[in-house]
C-alpha cells in the first residue's frame, strides 16, 4: 500500500474520473508528509494539554427555589373587578396563574439581579479584591457574568447558579443570594396588608393611650366622690333611705303613744326621742338636705347623698361612656390588627429552598479533554494547510507575479528585522 501511494501515476491510470484523480493526489501528498502531520499533531497535543492545565478551575454551585406562594384567587379577583365580576371558574384559574405565581417568580428573578443584592454580596465577600476590580461597576459586571438565574415558566422553579474558582465560595455565594433575596422581600414588601397592619399598629398605640387616660379620669372621679356604680348605688341608697324613713315614722308613732301615757321625763320617752333624732340625722345625711356641690363630700360621709347622685351621675356616666368606647375601639382594633398580621404573612411571598447549595465535587471548567482534542485537530489542520501551500508554492513558476511578490515581501521583512537586531 505504501508503494502504491508513493507512485500516484500507477493509480491514476485506473481512475476513470478526473475528480478522483484530484482526491488521490491529495491523499498521496498527505501520505508523503505523514511524519510532518504527526509532528504537528504531537505539538498541538502538548500545547493544548499545557493550556488546558494552565487554565484556572471553575466550580458551579446551584440553589433551587420553590415557586413563591401567592394568595389563591388574587389575580382572579383583579380580573373580576375589571370585567364587572363575570368570570368563569376556568378564567379565574387562568387569571390566578397568570397574575400570581408567574408574576412573583419574575419579581424574584428581577430582585436577584438588582444592584442592591449585588452590592451587598460584593461587600460581604470582598469581591472587588477577589475579582481584582477597582470599582463596584466592574465587580457587578463580573458577578453578573458568573451568576445564572433561571426561571422555569412551566413549574415556576427558580435556580441560582454561581461559578467561582473556589468551590466553598461558590456555595456561599449561592446561599447568600437566597438569604439576601429573603431579606429584600421582607424589607421592601408594600402589600396592602402591611400598610393596614402599620396603620392599625399606630391607631392601637393612640387608642391605648386614650383608654388609659379615660380609665385614670374615671378612677380619680370615683375615688374622690365615692362612686362605684351609680345605678346600683342609687338603688341601694334609695332602699336604705326608705328603710330609715320607715323606721323614723314607726318611731314617731311610738313616741306619740308613749307621750300620751307618760310624761316628757320618762326614760322610755327619752330613749325613743334619741332614736328619732339619730334616724333623722341619718336620713339628712343620706338625702343631703343641704345643697352641696357635686364634688363636695364631707369628711364624715362615706358615700354621696341622694341629692348629689344626679349631679355626680352626669359626670360619672360621661367618663364611664368614654372609657367603654375606648375599650370597644381597642378591642376591635386589636382583632383587626391580628387579622392584618396574618394577612401580611400570607401576602409576603416566602423564599422556600428546594435544593440548598452544596460544595461542588467536580470542576465545571475547563473541559481538558475537549481542549486537547480541539488543539490536536487544529494542529493537524494547520499541518494539512502547510502541506498544500508548500506543494502549491513548488508548482508555481519563479517568474509568476504572485511568487515574486511574496519573495520580495519576505525579503523586506527579513531586512527590517536584521536592521532592528543590529541596532539592539
Amino acid at each position: 500500500m505504501g508503494n502504491v501511494l508513493d507512485q500516484p501515476e500507477v493509480m491514476l491510470a485506473a481512475l476513470p474520473s478526473q475528480q478522483y484523480h484530484r482526491y488521490l493526489l491529495w491523499v498521496s501528498l498527505l501520505w508523503q508528509k505523514r511524519f510532518r502531520l504527526g509532528l504537528c499533531g504531537l505539538v498541538g497535543a502538548v500545547l493544548s494539554i499545557a493550556i488546558a492545565f494552565c487554565l484556572p478551575k471553575e466550580f458551579k454551585s446551584t440553589a433551587v427555589l420553590m415557586p413563591p406562594d401567592t394568595e389563591a384567587g388574587s389575580g382572579a379577583s383583579i380580573l373580576a373587578s375589571l370585567t364587572g365580576g363575570s368570570l368563569s371558574p376556568g378564567a379565574a384559574a387562568i387569571g390566578g396563574s397568570l397574575m400570581g405565581t408567574h408574576f412573583a417568580g419574575a419579581t424574584f428573578v428581577g430582585v436577584l439581579g438588582s444592584r442592591t443584592i449585588q452590592d451587598r454580596l460584593i461587600d460581604r465577600f470582598d469581591l472587588r479584591k477577589v475579582y481584582h476590580c477597582r470599582t463596584y461597576f466592574d465587580a457587578r459586571k463580573r458577578l453578573a457574568k458568573l451568576t445564572l438565574v433561571d426561571d422555569d415558566r412551566k413549574t415556576g422553579i427558580i435556580s441560582i447558579t454561581v461559578t467561582d474558582t473556589d468551590p466553598n465560595r461558590a456555595r456561599d455565594l449561592a446561599a447568600a443570594y437566597v438569604e439576601e433575596l429573603s431579606n429584600i422581600v421582607n424589607e421592601q414588601s408594600t402589600s396592602s396588608a402591611r400598610r393596614e397592619r402599620e396603620f392599625l399598629e399606630g391607631r392601637l398605640k393612640e387608642v391605648k393611650k386614650d383608654l388609659g387616660n379615660a380609665e385614670s379620669q374615671l378612677s380619680q372621679f370615683s375615688s374622690s366622690n365615692a362612686t362605684l356604680d351609680m345605678q346600683d348605688q342609687g338603688k341601694v341608697m334609695l332602699s336604705a333611705a326608705a328603710s330609715v324613713q320607715g323606721e323614723l315614722i314607726a318611731a314617731e308613732s311610738e313616741l306619740r303613744g308613749l307621750q300620751s301615757i307618760y310624761g316628757a321625763d320618762n326614760v322610755r320617752v327619752r330613749t325613743v326621742q334619741g332614736r328619732i333624732a339619730e334616724l333623722r340625722s341619718q336620713l339628712e345625711k343620706m338625702s343631703g338636705s343641704k345643697a352641696t356641690a357635686a364634688s363636695d363630700l364631707g369628711s364624715d360621709q362615706l358615700y354621696p347623698s341622694l341629692r348629689q347622685l344626679p349631679r355626680l351621675g352626669a359626670t360619672y356616666y360621661d367618663l364611664y361612656r368614654q372609657t367603654k368606647i375606648q375599650e370597644s375601639v381597642y378591642e376591635v382594633l386589636t382583632n383587626q390588627y391580628e387579622l392584618a398580621k396574618v394577612q401580611e404573612a400570607k401576602e409576603i411571598p416566602a423564599v422556600k429552598i428546594l435544593d440548598r447549595p452544596v460544595v461542588p465535587e467536580r470542576k465545571s471548567y475547563p473541559p481538558r479533554t475537549l481542549i486537547a482534542a480541539f488543539g490536536i485537530l487544529l494542529a493537524l489542520l494547520a499541518g494539512v494547510g502547510w502541506t498544500f501551500l508548500e506543494e502549491r508554492w513548488e508548482q508555481m513558476k519563479d517568474d509568476q507575479p504572485a511568487k515574486t511578490f511574496v519573495r520580495e515581501l519576505m525579503q523586506m521583512v527579513l531586512n527590517r528585522s536584521a536592521v532592528k537586531l543590529v541596532k539592539v
